[in-house]
């Protein structure tokens, strides 16, 4: 038992020095896709964008919300002069409004994720298509992303990658 045991160790050990040696010959680097993605320059304009599209509908939603707040001041305060069928009528008004607003607020917020979900999507399809160039022309091997806990400089090519985006950005304009 001994000796099988010694064997297996050996084995363990010369394997481990062989993946070692072949993980050294590999060329690695790391991405910040993150700061990649806050930087680049598709990402403001997708940004500004998006507020230019949503922002009628932002503000048609806070000027109904302005007039509903005035329609339920004024119930407060005129409630006690008003007639009881006027008193019920507006009542009811606001509380259409307020349902109307509730539904238009939540189909506003709907709408823009799903916008904001479709542009991050097209933008992170740009990212990963220039960190394939970019690893192909340094000739890597693997390039990280997520979960690393330190990358040295020399293998962070986050920079570059943000650098190519940008040239290309420039190129649409």
């Amino acid at each position: 038992m001994n000796s099988k045991y010694l064997m297996r160790c050996v084995v363990l050990v010369v394997l481990s020095m062989l993946s070692a040696a072949a993980f050294a010959e590999s060329r690695v680097a790391f991405v910040d896709a993150d700061k990649v993605v806050e930087n680049s320059p598709q990402y403001e304009a997708a940004r500004a964008a998006i507020q230019k599209e949503f922002s009628r509908r932002e503000n048609d939603l806070l000027s109904k919300q302005k007039y509903l707040k005035k329609l339920e001041a004024k119930a407060a305060k005129n409630a006690a002069i008003m007639s009881e069928s006027e008193v019920k009528r507006l009542e009811r008004d606001i509380i259409t409004r307020r349902r109307q607003l509730k539904n238009a607020k939540q189909e506003f917020r709907e709408d823009l994720t799903l916008r904001q979900n479709e542009e991050f999507n097209k933008l992170r399809r740009q990212v990963i298509e220039v960190i394939k160039e970019v690893g192909k022309e340094k000739n890597l091997d693997l390039v990280f992303s997520v979960g690393v806990v330190y990358a040295n400089k020399r293998v962070d090519i986050s920079d570059q990658v943000l650098k190519r985006l940008r040239k290309r950005f420039k190129k649409k304009r």
